[in-house]
């Protein structure tokens, strides 16, 4: 007998395996609801009967033909689950990017729905039957509630500030602090942005501190921008300085030089009522004489993603002549969604109707009350194999806001003798919808206040299988 060759038990097993065609014909398989194609049948009879020889040939049993069709069964799940589902964030971070960031409102949903399920007046003027454009369906409400003569919408805020230097200072000189020539994300690097957008990078100043002087004192008939950019997701302490935002727009104008501030997370609401740091909204940097502001749809503004950028008329009107926009466009669920997100704010409604604003403004009490539920429901179980604990711990804001900012919560710790944190997260990970958790001294701990209401029910469900 040749080395690594079957067993005469081995072959005999492996000719207890059915054929493909035997297989897809079996009264166990012909039971099943898959709706395929033949040829997609075949594929998953192959893949199941190939995985069966695999494990006969290490020693395992033949599986029977009812087990096969189960194997089958899990193939087809398998082959055909999306690669983008939905999961609970249960993390405490609001906008978490890598979770999606920003949830949606309800009325953003419908109206992308509805937008999205047949034809729309995306670029049709319903009026006088003639041609339109996407990009007037946004102006009115961004403009109304940001204070700026007009507005256009992109795809992220990154494409926003390669537009609006592309078009304004291609071939010319943008001048940015050297402490705000950063990497904000993703590898997205200011210098780099600048040099994809064919400006040349002027730096003034230091890493720490930079005045009004160092900018005025750079300008040359060759500069077209001065760029500010929010420190949005890190912040530099200490011996600091940066020039107030309107004597500089003041000084830059009395030039002839527009300011254009890349602002990140474009908060329209005063996160300082709600206990954090003051973040600059659009409002304020527009007031302050800024010619052109860019911030992220999906972050603190809780919107689909996209970028924004608003400000001056005839700096907005270059970069919707400009080649770049096309390529950059919104497609129509986003422009709904961005709309209906944008009423909430219009109508005073955000912070009941936009799930962000919802969240931070979720207080600890209600918070608690729900980590108890989910607490009680481990106790209902039986659950002698886990401690559960409700204790106070902090939620972070996120998504390249708000840097370094909490806000209190209760949460549920989760511990087992006979397990580890990181084997509990990934079952829960495992569930159907996946409940993603953060590790913390040694516990899993779920925080509420990124849960929408909504699945709490999912929770008690995730908890319960993982006691099972």
């Amino acid at each position: 007998m040749r080395k690594n060759s079957p067993s005469t038990e081995h072959r005999d097993s492996l000719r207890r395996l059915p054929s493909v065609d035997r297989l897809l014909l079996a009264p166990a398989v012909t039971t099943l609801d898959l709706d395929f194609p033949h040829h997609v049948r075949v594929d998953l009879a192959r893949e199941v009967l190939a995985a069966a020889r695999a494990a006969v040939v290490k020693g395992a049993a033949a599986p029977t033909l009812d087990e096969l069709a189960r194997r089958l069964q899990q193939a087809a799940a398998q082959r055909f689950q999306p690669s983008l589902q939905p999961v609970i964030n249960a993390t405490g971070v609001i906008l978490h990017t890598n979770l999606g960031r920003a949830p949606l409102s309800a009325a953003a949903l419908q109206a992308m729905a509805a937008v999205g399920a047949g034809y729309s007046n995306l670029e049709f003027d319903l009026a006088g039957g003639t041609r339109g454009s996407r990009y007037t369906h946004l102006t009115a409400a961004l403009s109304a509630l940001t204070g700026a003569e007009d507005a256009l919408a992109v795809n992220n805020n990154a494409a926003a500030i390669l537009l609006a230097l592309s078009a304004l200072a291609a071939g010319k000189e943008v001048i940015v602090s050297r402490g705000e020539a950063v990497e904000i994300g993703g590898g997205f690097r200011i210098p780099d942005v600048l040099a994809q957008s064919g400006a040349r990078l002027v730096e003034v100043g230091t890493t720490n501190r930079t005045y009004v002087a160092d900018f005025c004192d750079a300008i040359t008939p060759a500069t077209a921008v001065i760029l500010r950019v929010h420190s949005s997701n890190f912040r530099v302490m200490g011996f600091t300085h940066e020039p107030n935002l309107a004597e500089l727009a003041t000084a830059a104008g009395s030039r002839g030089i527009p300011v254009i501030y890349d602002l990140g997370s474009g908060s329209l609401l005063d996160t300082a009522d709600f206990g954090l740091h003051p973040e600059p909204t659009v409002q304020e940097a527009l007031a302050a004489g800024c010619a052109v502001v860019t911030f992220s749809g999906d972050k603190l503004l809780g919107g689909p993603q996209s970028g924004l950028i608003a400000g001056k008329s005839d700096y907005i009107a270059a970069m919707q002549r400009h080649p770049l926009t096309r390529a950059l466009r919104l497609d129509k669920t986003t422009i709904a969604g961005l709309e209906a997100t944008l009423s909430h704010y219009q109508k005073a409604e955000a912070l009941s109707h936009i799930p962000v604003w919802q969240m931070i403004a979720a207080q600890p009490s209600e918070l608690a009350d729900r980590a108890r539920r989910w607490q009680q429901a481990l106790r209902s179980a039986n659950a002698a194999a886990f401690t559960a604990s409700v204790a106070p711990a902090e939620s972070a804001v996120g998504g390249g806001s708000l840097p370094g900012e909490t806000l209190p919560t209760r949460a549920l710790r989760l511990s087992s003798p006979d397990q580890t944190p990181d084997a509990l997260a990934g079952k829960l990970r495992s569930g159907n919808p996946p409940l993603v958790v953060r590790i913390e001294r040694d516990a899993v701990v779920l925080d509420p206040r990124t849960v929408l209401p909504a699945d709490d029910e999912a929770v008690l469900r995730a908890l319960q299988a993982l006691i099972r």
